[in-house]
């Protein structure tokens, strides 16, 4: 049996394999997973608050990263029409072009069995689901295993929001997501 150690460090090691792979494009870890938090997150879920909760960092450390990827050109801020105290941001061309970037990490994913990919995912989850149940963190989740997410003749509905999705939405992370 693997001792839970060498675990968590294998783990910590494979993520930081993987951020570091984008070091050639002047972003450091913090930027790498603003960025890919947001090339899978719903219109609904990036907001800087989300996107700080979603990696468990402070809200004033996810402000500062996220006006860096501005600066740099990856992602674009959003006002709300409705209320102008609203941001979200969006990914630019660049950003979904660095987001969408196949990586080593997911490369070596790709050469286990469909077996193996399924087991290490669901020991991924259920790790990730407990430590977020002890430290109070949220889930997110996946919109199509949402308690609210709808299928109506008129197309995909958050039942919650009460507003139709998009059907890539289906595919994407939610801040609102409840199990179903």
């Amino acid at each position: 049996m693997t001792h839970p150690d060498q675990i968590r460090a294998l783990i910590t090691r494979l993520a930081r394999l993987d951020a570091s792979e984008t070091w050639d494009d002047a972003l450091n870890p913090a930027q790498v997973a603003a960025l890919d938090y947001l090339s899978r997150a719903n219109r609904f879920s990036r907001a800087p608050s989300h996107v700080a909760d979603y990696l468990g960092t402070t809200r004033g450390t996810t402000s500062q990263t996220l006006k860096a990827l501005a600066r740099k050109g990856y992602v674009r801020e959003r006002r709300s029409e409705t209320d102008k105290r609203s941001i979200s941001y969006e990914l630019t061309e660049a950003g979904r072009a660095l987001a969408g970037r196949s990586r080593a990490l997911e490369a070596a994913i790709n050469t286990m069995p469909d077996i193996e990919q399924t087991r290490l995912g669901d020991s991924l989850s259920a790790l990730l689901a407990r430590q977020l149940r002890e430290n109070g963190g949220r889930p997110f989740g996946l919109c199509k295993t949402c308690a609210h997410h709808r299928v109506t003749e008129r197309g995909l509905q958050c039942a919650l929001l009460s507003l139709p999705l998009w059907p890539e939405e289906a595919e994407q992370i939610c801040h609102e997501q409840t199990a179903a």
